[in-house]
């Protein structure tokens, strides 16, 4: 461990609420065919639009799909709200000023319309009317999942299988088949840490992957030790599963069981929430012994799935 945060080898989102809207851009729309599924599980099936109207709905400067209040000027060139800020109130098309003149017309045509997830190439085959869609998006079980990693900034996505691949490949993350685990987490001068993170391990088990954390951080002015489990899926499967983990020394034991966490909520989200097994920096080096000089953890897990 490092401090920084540098990772260490273990030793083993009109009539809708805008508040509710989002940026999207419209090739994702033009890349999938607008059929209504024979079978949808979700979401409401009506007409599909053309991609010229899908057009219309282009902002000119950022090219995403445009929302209520969508701003036109004296000409009828529009843009998103977003965009008419950032041109400092002049037509991006004519340079004429903006105003604040909204299109309230191409606003109810957006409103008729019905588009296909973003996901639909992921398996999504559900069709949403336009205000809807977005909302619809950011809880998609068929969005990608980001790469769950945490020693450093990773903006990989993807399915499963393909982060899996990911992590070994990219991450040299270890990956270990079973249910049951003894890990070792060791540092010279633990006094010297502030925040830091050991490598990620990756467990097999029940036909799904796990992600085993640990990390150095601060809880107030106290520096802790924390671990944790991350399941690899959604938060409906997780709670099939659960866990313990245990760590000790000197004839002491501390435990910890719970549900493992999607890998939907970020590793700090997780961190942050104290959701796992925490140890006092001085409790650690207790069951560390070597008169506290060092670091030595053993931590040991269990992963189980409910009946």
């Amino acid at each position: 461990m490092a401090p920084g945060g540098i990772v260490y080898n273990e030793v083993i989102e009109s009539p809708v609420l805008f508040s509710d809207y989002g940026m999207t851009s419209n090739a994702e729309q033009r890349g999938s065919p607008l059929s209504k599924p024979s079978n949808p599980s979700n979401g409401n099936l009506g007409m599909s639009s053309n991609n010229d109207v899908h057009e219309l709905l282009d902002c000119p400067v950022c090219m995403s799909l445009m929302y209520p209040p969508i701003f036109q000027c004296s000409n009828g060139h529009t843009l998103c709200s977003k965009c008419k800020a950032r041109v400092r109130n002049s037509c991006p098309t004519c340079r004429q000023e903006l105003g604040n003149i909204r299109c309230l017309a191409l606003e109810k045509v957006a409103a008729s319309l019905e588009l296909p997830c973003r996901y639909q190439n992921l398996g999504c085959q559900d069709i949403f009317p336009y205000y809807c869609k977005l909302r619809h998006e950011k809880i998609c079980k068929y969005r990608p999942y980001s790469c769950p990693y945490a020693g450093a900034e990773c903006s990989v996505t993807g399915d499963i299988s393909f982060l899996i691949m990911h992590l070994k490949e990219d991450h040299k993350v270890d990956l270990h088949d079973g249910s049951t685990f003894n890990h070792r987490y060791v540092k010279c001068n633990p006094h010297e840490i502030e925040n830091a993170t050991w490598m990620l391990t990756v467990f097999n088990c029940f036909g799904r992957q796990f992600c085993l954390h640990f990390e150095a951080f601060h809880i107030g002015n106290a520096p802790v030790y924390m671990a944790f489990l991350r399941f690899m899926g959604d938060e409906d499967e997780a709670r099939q599963f659960t866990y313990s983990l245990e760590v000790g020394g000197n004839g002491r034991k501390l435990t910890w069981q719970g549900i493992p966490r999607s890998i939907r909520d970020s590793h700090k989200k997780v961190r942050d929430s104290q959701d796992g097994l925490i140890i006092q920096r001085n409790l650690a080096l207790f069951f560390s012994g070597n008169d506290r000089q060092e670091l030595k953890l053993k931590v040991a897990g269990r992963i189980w799935k409910e009946q």
